[in-house]
């Protein structure tokens, strides 16, 4: 129930449901929307989760390709996810669990190892009722406990593998007290080329929709800028609904701007006096107001990193992005970020690294681009560059030192290279008899303890932090001995393994066999990342106050002359 008791919230109006579709095209910002509408019910004290429904018949992401799909999400409890719950976690400041991911793969897969136990005692099993049921079931269950429960539907209204949840919802809203239930349907609002807001598509949507069984309480329309007042009279006579239950969400400089803009609209509002709970909400001048001052904050400097990886796609590393914004929040800098191509890197493409302050090398898999990620880990040592390596990037970090400081000949990865004659990353002892592909890896938080008086103690002040993991490789214990008297050293271990390395005498070299990004949230930057965009600054006005005093230099002298 409400974190906040001044709501004096009633928990016998139970829980509310806001079901979110979307029309015309994917990849309109329905996550976003559905997000920033949680984050204002979460401002106006209420406890709010939120369940995302990918109709795909992949049990999970983690079999899925980033440059198709975007990044894979790691939660807590290991489920890899679609990124949209990544963006539920960082808006609502939850953790959430597998639970709160419905996909085709998953509801077919329950309900047939159920028919196979016999469960259904001889009936026929079909999409009604048993698909719709099971659908039904984890909705109810992902948001018990709370006062709303957002509810994305993946993809486009329309779309055949989709047609089972769209069904689910009406009975769903059949099920439940009208008060208790809303549907927002965002669709897009696109320009013709005399400037003029089209409402077509939308209408076409809703229609789509409708068919269906359901009616739209709210549609948000997406456009470049707001829409304009006859455009939303002109959407909501055509789909049935109150002008004042139209709303804009236009571009905006930053997603974490959203919830900023359909405040001003009134959203939120809306959606609380359609449940009858606007009075048991918090008072508007006592809402919170932490995040427009986070997202706010005025940016005094500005930063270049590199993002070293194979996928030319920012969906990919979404939580990288996002956890950079989070720290430039903390320290108030715009943090730009460079993609540069790792396959490019293997063959000394270092000019593509001299123009940036930072180096990051990601996570992944496969033999792909991970030379140039050495090549790169490389550069960001020898040159004193502000370094941060993730899951893989931390692996080829340690590579990269066995090869070109301890003299290791062809030290890689078996994962890359199988008869290497240097497996310094080799597989999990657990992995051995492993076979299949999905859900095997070493998957979600896992403690590491910190050695005092390092580097990674002085990120967390702590001996212990908590970080999710996706890894099936790690550091070979067989060559632990070589390091001991290194300056790189392993500062997080969990038990044999190692988690954390650091090098001394670097402006700044981390890396860590963790993901820190899963966890970064606005207000609540991920260490690893607070440290390297600080000393990325540190190194930056460096280096600006060199080119000063060389201008300052110059013009000495030629005053001198």
């Amino acid at each position: 129930m409400p974190t906040e008791s001044d709501t004096h919230y009633d928990p016998d109006l139970g829980s509310k449901f806001i079901f979110v579709t979307g029309g015309v095209m994917s990849g309109l910002g329905k996550g976003i929307t559905a997000a920033s509408t949680g984050r204002l019910l979460k401002n106006a004290g209420f406890d709010v989760t939120a369940v995302k429904i990918d109709p795909y018949l992949n049990v999970d992401a983690g079999t899925m390709n980033p440059y198709q799909h975007g990044e894979v999400y790691v939660l807590e409890d290991g489920g890899e996810v679609d990124l949209d719950l990544g963006n539920y976690e960082r808006f609502l400041d939850i953790d959430m669990t597998s639970d709160h991911n419905i996909t085709t793969g998953k509801t077919y897969q329950h309900v047939i190892e159920k028919e196979r136990a016999g469960d259904y005692l001889g009936k026929t099993v079909q999409i009604i009722p048993h698909i719709t049921n099971d659908i039904k079931r984890r909705i109810r269950e992902a948001a018990e406990g709370t006062d709303v429960c957002i509810i994305e539907v993946g993809g486009t209204v329309g779309d055949i593998e989709g047609m089972p949840y769209l069904e689910a919802l009406r009975q769903f809203a059949h099920e439940e007290p009208e008060e208790n239930v809303l549907f927002t349907h965002v669709t897009l609002v696109p320009y013709s080329k005399n400037g003029e807001q089209k409402t077509k598509p939308t209408q076409h949507s809703v229609k789509e929709v409708r068919s269906i069984g359901l009616q739209p309480d709210i549609i948000v329309g997406r456009c470049e800028d707001r829409l304009d007042p006859e455009t939303k009279e002109k959407i909501a006579l055509f789909c049935d609904i109150p002008t004042e239950a139209v709303f804009s969400n236009p571009d905006v400089e930053d997603v974490y701007h959203v919830p900023l803009m359909v405040e001003e609209e009134g959203l939120d509002q809306y959606v609380l006096e359609h449940f009858g709970i606007a009075d048991e909400a918090l008072p508007r001048g006592e809402r919170a107001n932490e995040w427009r001052d986070i997202v706010t904050t005025e940016k005094d400097e500005s930063v270049d990193v590199a993002l070293v990886g194979k996928y030319d796609l920012e969906d990919a590393y979404m939580s990288i992005h996002e956890s950079l914004k989070h720290a430039g929040f903390e320290l108030g800098a715009d943090v730009n970020v460079h993609w540069v191509s790792a396959d490019e890197m293997a063959d000394g493409h270092d000019g593509q690294l001299e123009d940036v302050d930072g180096v990051i090398v990601p996570g992944g898999f496969g033999m792909r681009g991970s030379e140039g990620k050495i090549e790169a880990v490389r550069y960001a040592r020898e040159n004193d560059v502000p370094f941060l390596g993730l899951c893989l990037g931390f692996q080829m970090a340690v590579v990269e030192y066995a090869r070109h400081v301890l003299g290791l000949e062809g030290a890689h990865s078996a994962e890359m290279v199988e008869d290497t004659p240097h497996p310094i990353i080799d597989i999990l002892p657990e992995q051995y008899e492993v076979e299949d592909m999905g859900g095997t890896m070493r998957l979600g938080e896992h403690t590491t303890v910190i050695e005092p008086e390092t580097l990674a103690y002085d990120l967390y002040d702590d001996t212990s932090c908590t970080e999710r993991h996706r890894h099936r490789y790690e550091v070979n214990p067989n060559y632990f001995d070589q390091f001991e008297d290194e300056p790189l050293t392993f500062s997080g271990t969990a038990g044999n393994r190692m988690e954390i390395l650091e090098l001394e005498d670097h402006p700044y070299f981390l890396g860590t066999q963790f993901h820190p990004e899963y966890t970064s949230r606005p207000g609540q930057p991920s260490p690893p990342f607070v440290g390297l965009v600080d000393a990325v600054l540190e190194r930056a006005t460096g280096a600006d106050d060199t080119e000063q005093e060389s201008a300052d230099a110059d013009t000495e002298t030629e005053v001198t002359h």
